[in-house]
């Protein structure tokens, strides 16, 4: 069998799966040529697992759930696993996987809808996963190096979400994600191993003050506090305690996630109702930042206003976008027709960068080229309902974003990506490089 063979797309299936919040989603199983879990010929067989959002921009791509309420509570996806094996395989049978973007495009046809919803963006993110990986293992290559190139050697600095709120956690803290960013480490494992001595660390503030250490979908801790404030105070008392410089060793970011307490159909009025801080509109809500930015070693935020509010972003980012990385999620979802938008109005300085938000492989590494190519930064995600599918820390490292957001220091579903972020670590050897900026 010759390269063109083995390179020549065999066989498509999926199955149901669970992510780490107990809910359904899709795996998708790909083969070349006549290999397999056989191992015979020159084919490859490969998988890839679909991760899931709970704090959901409005314009995200949709994920096709079955609404059968007897069944998941109607987040069945049965119907996007009929749609990989039944509708988008058989038209993929024969096509060569390193036509990454001629298969993704194929694949967004077929369905025919912005926001992919016929087939739904898990069936075919699934399958674009899927295509990227079995091109790597078909030229016999990391999957890093097969979407990234011969330089794709910058390992991203992790910002740990160590404190969840919001949608994220049952608790009284609004602000969804406090995270520590390891940026005067010198090696992404050394930085990886602060950010886990100040998890353990503030677990053991928490239990001295008799708060609570259970964990939020990304396996930060959700105690009840008594301000957004006070989960910033105790991450620096960790800091600290664990033997590090905050602001010189280790920096704070933040992601509001602001849709998730905006007052519903009003003009730039927030509510800060789970910490019963209240109701402030745009400006109160930028002194509330303020305050924050000037005394805390913050160096990102995220979300500080909600998806739509396009005038609050660009009153951040006028007022911070010189001192901080502004970030936009929600309001940019991934998507170039979003994030030249926001170029275009100055609405921030960064986006960030979710797979499943826009729903191929190929139309998310064009999103990260609009970025690059306008001097602004992009923040590499996962989902808070995760799989233990490694694909995002190749992702990274392909796209030398410098900085990735991936959960904390517990949940293997989190830790998975970090385990082979530190396989990528000593594969490069010297090769490899870690800077915050």
């Amino acid at each position: 069998m010759g390269v063109a063979d083995a390179v020549r797309i065999t066989g498509v299936d999926a199955i149901e799966v669970l992510d780490s919040r107990g809910n359904p989603t899709v795996r998708v199983y790909l083969q070349t040529g006549d290999g397999g879990m056989t191992g015979s010929g020159r084919g490859v067989r490969v998988r890839s697992t679909v991760p899931s959002g709970a704090s959901t921009g409005e314009y995200e791509a949709v994920e096709l759930r079955d609404g059968e309420k007897s069944r998941y509570e109607g987040k069945g996806v049965k119907k996007a696993v009929s749609n990989v094996k039944d509708v988008i395989g058989k038209e993929l049978i024969g096509m060569d996987v390193r036509e990454q973007s001629k298969i993704d495009r194929l694949m967004n046809k077929m369905d025919g809808k912005e926001n992919k919803g016929k087939l739904g963006a898990n069936a075919i993110l699934g399958v674009s996963m899927a295509v990227a990986k079995a091109g790597a293992m078909a030229t016999n290559q990391p999957l890093y190096r097969y979407l990234g190139g011969v330089d794709a050697a910058r390992l991203p600095v992790p910002f740990m979400n160590i404190l969840n709120g919001g949608e994220h956690a049952d608790n009284s803290v609004d602000f969804q994600e406090f995270m520590v960013a390891p940026i005067g480490a010198e090696l992404f494992s050394e930085g990886l191993r602060w950010n886990v001595e100040i998890f353990h660390v503030l677990k053991g503030i928490l239990k001295h003050k008799g708060l609570a250490t259970s964990v939020g979908d990304e396996g930060g801790f959700a105690p009840n506090l008594g301000s957004n404030e006070e989960a910033l105070e105790l991450i620096v008392s960790a800091i600290k305690k664990a033997g590090y410089r905050p602001g010189d060793d280790v920096a704070l970011a933040v992601d509001s996630a602001a849709t998730s307490f905006v007052v519903e159909k009003a003009d730039g009025m927030y509510d800060l109702k789970w910490s019963g801080e209240g109701k402030k509109d745009r400006e109160e809500m930028m002194d509330v930042y303020s305050a924050l930015i000037s005394k805390y070693p913050i160096v990102l935020w995220e979300d500080p206003f909600d998806e739509k509010d396009w005038n609050g972003f660009k009153m951040f980012t006028d007022k911070f976008g010189e001192k901080i990385e502004v970030v936009g999620d929600d309001i940019f979802v991934t998507n170039t027709k979003f994030i030249q938008e926001g170029i275009d109005k100055g609405s921030a300085n960064s986006s960030l960068i979710k797979l499943n938000q826009i729903g191929t492989v190929t139309e998310t590494i064009e999103a990260v080229k609009m970025c690059r190519n306008a001097g602004w930064r992009y923040f590499l995600s996962h989902r808070s309902g995760e799989t233990e599918d490694t694909f995002l820390a190749d992702f990274t490292v392909a796209m030398d974003g410098g900085h990735l957001k991936s959960g904390s220091a517990c949940r293997s579903e989190r830790i998975a990506k970090y385990n082979r972020l530190l396989e990528i670590e000593r594969q490069l050897g010297k090769d490899g490089c870690y800077y915050w900026k």
